[in-house]
């Protein structure tokens, strides 16, 4: 074991022991935070993997800090079995976190390089229920609904009506709603009937929903 494996293993031993303070976080959760690498998630050079600051990644993006990832996670309320929608890989580390509890994990990623990574981050780590998809996921993915859940990693102006026809009777959508130039909430919407129940999580900063395949990236 080198000096940063051992320091990664305490820093995630008093993680874990934070995580067991915070509301929603299930054991299934706790044991899929322990076995999800965080630091092959990570840029080089960052001392703590489970830092709460966000962290850069190529193509512009960032990753969110380790608890408000975690946080995500437990606000899908992920469970063994359900099928959900993922709008935003990004690193891959939400992905991952989800993927080892649930059933299926349909991924999509505008920026080819960011999929291209997380989809070999996932092969490392035999995560083999993951779809990942290059395309912006605007629309949702209306040919492999109905899902249990729908979590999308940006801000919307409004709650996104385009999701609800793909969400199973009773399911929830997880998303931000506010302006994408300032800050928003980070909402739960649950599906009955033609109509969503919101929830508010909290506030976030998210970008706004992007149109589009990145040409390049």
């Amino acid at each position: 074991m080198t000096p940063a494996d051992g320091s990664d293993r305490e820093r995630l031993a008093e993680f874990l022991v934070r995580l067991r303070g915070e509301p929603h976080v299930s054991p299934a959760l706790l044991k899929a935070v322990e076995s999800v690498p965080r630091r092959m998630f990570l840029p080089s050079g960052i001392d703590n993997p489970f830092e709460e600051r966000t962290a850069p990644i190529p193509c512009g993006e960032t990753m969110l800090g380790a608890l408000a990832a975690v946080r995500i996670a437990a606000a899908v309320e992920p469970e063994a079995e359900q099928r959900i929608l993922e709008i935003g890989t990004g690193s891959g580390y939400v992905t991952a976190l989800l993927a080892r509890i649930v059933g299926h994990v349909t991924t999509f990623e505008r920026y080819r390089r960011l999929l291209k990574a997380a989809s070999q981050r996932f092969r490392d780590l035999g995560i083999a229920n993951v779809t990942p998809i290059f395309e912006d996921g605007r629309d949702g993915f209306a040919s492999g609904s109905p899902y249990h859940r729908i979590v999308v990693h940006s801000a919307f102006p409004a709650p996104p009506k385009q999701f609800l026809d793909q969400l199973s009777p009773h399911a929830t959508l997880i998303c931000a709603i506010g302006p994408g130039d300032g800050e928003q909430m980070l909402v739960r919407l649950k599906k009955v009937g033609t109509r969503f129940e919101r929830e508010d999580i909290g506030p976030v900063r998210y970008q706004a929903i992007a149109f589009g395949k990145a040409d390049v990236l």
